[in-house]
């Protein structure tokens, strides 16, 4: 174990593998003196988890997280092995651990969380989970086997509100509207009522399929909320000001995708007893995650890197970028590796249309499926005269360097945001990969 902590330090499952090969059952003994939080969902999970870990690290507990994004099981395995000491210890640790949707069921074969949270379900790598149901199937499968487990979920999730388990719920959500929309987009995800397939009502939308639903036809509506949102004081391209349950919060992330997942770190952390004042130190403080709306100084040119994987997501990345007055840049990434999903017709769900009407210097296009791209911002509006194509990593690196403008937003999917930090790290631009 040592001799793997030393040559495998970061974003690896390999230390995992070799020990599931020594011991299938190793995770119930070396995760035995841990209260486990485990979050899982599509979107959001690395900054949930994050964010939560923070709170916690704040509160002077001792605890672990897998920050490196390594949310498979022999990664989270991995994650506890690093951390292992032969040195018996009665005090009770905490472990924050992100887990990927489908590997929820081998986690909790040998581990019963304190918590398992859950942000949402959206379309994504739909040659992998298939529709938003069959991922909550693959989700349930492993909550089912731990009923003691308090369950932290997304109210505004319309699929969370009828799950017939018996374990302790919580929800959290948004109490008041940060826009006037109540009409759910064609391309929205979960629409229809879980109980009488009728489409749903809102009283008001989040964004995507989120928000205060309601069953015109058989009355099935949104679960009473614990802990909300009653007041959006500030939205900017730096972060939001908030009232959560009557007091003010800064969160240091934008967008409103970002105040869920405070919402939810904020959730499990009064769960844990977590002091509110403790909660606001973190949440105006917590550094982004990697690749999650990480901001870079290249040669003076500020970049900020943006996460894509589908379209609620990409949607919410451009209506927080359009928050943003000044000359801007945009950097588009797209990759169809396993990783990404092989299938990138789901950018034609992307409402990139909204961008059309930014003040724009420079597009540059880039990644494994660059032309796809290329002929979606030319549907949108966009003139393709001024399309810079970069067919690697070097190119693209020469056309930020180049750029006017006060921002660079560099929107790509997971393989090619990691093979851009990797190589911005060559340059010296990123400190660590991981």
């Amino acid at each position: 174990m040592t001799l793997s902590k030393s040559i495998f330090q970061g974003g690896t499952n390999f230390p995992g593998k070799i020990a599931l090969k020594l011991d299938k059952n190793i995770l119930k003994t070396i995760a035995n003196n841990y209260e486990v939080i485990l979050i899982t969902g599509t979107n959001g999970k690395t900054t949930t988890t994050s964010m939560i870990y923070s709170i916690v690290k704040d509160s002077k507990r001792p605890v672990i997280t897998n920050n490196t994004g390594a949310n498979m099981y022999t990664g989270i395995v991995a994650c506890f092995i690093s951390n292992y000491s032969f040195k018996k210890s009665t005090e009770k640790k905490i472990a924050v651990i992100e887990v990927d949707e489908a590997n929820l069921k081998f986690v909790t074969q040998y581990i019963t969380p304190k918590v398992i949270t859950i942000t949402n379900l959206f379309r994504d790598q739909m040659d992998r989970y298939g529709e938003v149901y069959t991922t909550l199937k693959k989700i349930l499968v492993g909550i089912e086997k731990v009923p003691e487990s308090t369950l932290v979920l997304n109210g505004d999730e319309s699929l969370f509100g009828n799950l017939n388990l018996t374990n302790d719920v919580i929800y959290y959500g948004f109490g008041t509207k940060v826009n006037e929309n109540k009409i759910v987009d064609i391309n929205a995800d979960a629409k229809f009522c879980t109980i009488c397939k009728s489409p749903y009502s809102y009283n008001f939308i989040t964004y995507n399929h989120l928000g205060d639903f309601y069953c015109p036809v058989c009355g099935y509506k949104r679960p009473e909320l614990t802990y909300f949102v009653d007041k959006v004081i500030d939205l900017n391209t730096s972060g939001s000001s908030v009232n959560i349950n009557n007091k003010e919060y800064y969160i240091n992330q934008p967008g409103t995708y970002n105040i869920y997942n405070a919402l939810c770190a904020y959730s499990v952390a009064k769960v844990l007893e977590t002091s509110d004042n403790v909660i606001e130190h973190s949440l105006k403080t917590v550094a982004s995650s990697f690749g999650r709306q990480e901001t870079l100084n290249i040669d003076g040119t500020e970049v900020k890197i943006i996460l894509v994987k589908n379209p609620a997501g990409y949607d919410e990345a451009v209506n927080t970028i359009n928050l943003d007055k000044r000359t801007i840049n945009l950097s588009l990434l797209l990759n169809d590796n396993y990783a990404d999903g092989k299938d990138v017709s789901w950018i034609w769900d992307v409402n990139f249309e909204r961008l059309t009407s930014l003040d724009v210097n420079k597009v540059m296009i880039s990644g494994i499926r660059l032309y796809d791209m290329a002929i979606r911002l030319k549907v949108a509006g966009f003139s393709s005269d001024s399309f810079l194509l970069c067919t690697d990593e070097e190119a693209l690196l020469k056309e930020i360097k180049s750029c006017n403008g006060e921002i660079v937003y560099v929107l790509a999917t997971y393989t090619a945001m990691i093979n851009l930090r990797k190589f911005l790290h060559t340059k010296g631009y990123i400190n660590k990969i991981w």
